[in-house]
């Protein structure tokens, strides 16, 4: 049991460190390729739906802006799986905790997937995406997400004081000074965004409010002894 634990928490160690190098090189990427395109035509002057395809027609390379055209047309199917693929996992670790109905719980019987919850899903986003420009998507999508980052960077100060015993196979450095600094910068992203984002989001935090006190909190888990331990 011990060198199962030494193995698992190597292999999560090994995944933070992927993790973390991935981000580094998108981030060195993302740079990259905006001082590249910045270099092409001025910042001013970029299209803001497609300003790495419009910087290559504006220097007379249509075939190439077609191309990232196309690129970005199958990256953005991608993201589109990998962000119902986790929702998904998130309703179905919530209905396992009694936080939402069994329902969104239950997996195919061949596949092993949640498959009632990616159907819901499913529906919803097509019917969502279809009566939504893709500008409110985004600015939503960016508001929910920082918000998590700030609720993530607040769990770690208070996990930190609180559960000081609880193993970690990985450590955020230079605790309360990182999480506070990204709680800050989380907020500020947050303020630039247009009051009628922070009006869908306020509108999401209720129904997420109504849902948690008139089903999650009486059929939680948590609030059971036998489950808690």
């Amino acid at each position: 049991d011990e060198q199962r634990a030494e193995d698992a928490a190597r292999h999560v160690a090994l995944r933070v460190d992927g993790l973390l190098g991935s981000l580094l090189i998108c981030t060195v990427l993302y740079v990259a390729v905006s001082l590249v395109v910045t270099g092409m035509q001025h910042y001013s002057e970029l299209s803001v739906d497609a300003p790495l395809a419009d910087a290559f027609k504006s220097v007379g390379h249509p075939f190439w802006a077609g191309l990232i055209s196309f690129g970005a047309a199958v990256g953005l199917t991608s993201v589109c799986m990998i962000l119902l693929l986790g929702q998904t996992r998130v309703f179905f670790a919530m209905s396992r905790d009694g936080l939402l109905p069994r329902t969104f719980s239950r997996v195919h019987p061949r596949f092993a997937t949640p498959y009632r919850s990616t159907l819901l899903l499913g529906l919803i986003v097509a019917v969502v995406a279809g009566f939504t420009s893709i500008e409110e998507l985004a600015e939503l999508v960016n508001i929910g997400t920082l918000f998590a980052f700030v609720v993530v960077a607040l769990g770690v100060i208070i996990l930190r004081r609180t559960r000081p015993d609880l193993p970690r196979s990985f450590r955020t450095p230079l605790v309360p000074f990182v999480p506070i600094a990204s709680v800050l910068a989380s907020l500020w992203l947050m303020l630039n965004l247009p009051a009628e984002t922070w009006l869908r989001f306020g509108i999401w935090m209720v129904i997420g409010f109504v849902v948690y006190f008139l089903y999650g909190r009486r059929h939680s888990r948590l609030d059971r002894p036998a489950d808690r331990t």
